[in-house]
């Protein structure tokens, strides 16, 4: 294949993944009426998937760091099929379920004086941390598609330029998933 390609089809599959999300995001598409009984455990699954990812990634690097090039591929490829899944159970979360709003502790999706009041200050850490993840998680998409692509190929210099930048990104998105998933899941109410 050529880079040309690589790179188109990494451009399209990371546009793509952004449409979607943005799309749900924004309701564009209408919800079921009555939310799935599993996906109430989405939520949970996805910090999951994003912790196992987090120290897979840490893993991976331990590895490669002592020349264990096989070992860390194969934990490489584990944890790029685990955030595939992830990417998957997050979209149809999305979809399924109605947003939850950080601080809504009757569940009626408006924030009271009253609940801003007992979210306090936490809610600003919050807003700037999921901000924060939200736009590294979309920037990192195409970082980790390319050095996936360049090190399958054996391409080690190009892929260890990418992944100066992908493995410290990708590891921030999947430790803040969790934290972001603490954090709102006292406000989790369908």
């Amino acid at each position: 294949m050529t880079d040309k390609f690589i790179f188109r089809f990494v451009a399209v599959v990371s546009v793509f993944v952004f449409a979607v999300v943005l799309i749900l995001n924004r309701r564009l598409i209408p919800a079921p009426a009555v939310v799935p009984s599993f996906a109430h455990y989405l939520p949970m699954l996805n910090a999951v998937l994003n912790g196992t990812c987090s120290l897979l990634l840490v893993t991976s690097l331990y590895f490669i760091m002592h020349g264990r090039i096989t070992v860390h591929k194969r934990i490489n490829i584990l944890t790029f099929c685990l955030s595939s899944l992830f990417l998957v159970s997050y979209i149809v979360f999305h979809y399924l379920a109605p947003e939850t709003r950080f601080g809504d502790l009757n569940g009626d999706g408006k924030l009271s004086a009253a609940e801003i009041a007992a979210a306090g200050n936490t809610r600003y850490f919050y807003y700037v941390l999921l901000t924060s993840h939200i736009i590294l998680a979309a920037g990192v998409l195409p970082l980790i598609l390319l050095s996936f692509y360049r090190g399958l190929q054996m391409q080690v210099d190009k892929h260890k330029k990418l992944v100066h930048w992908a493995f410290p990104i990708w590891l921030y998105v999947t430790v803040t998933g969790v934290i972001v998933y603490l954090m709102i899941s006292p406000y989790y109410h369908f």
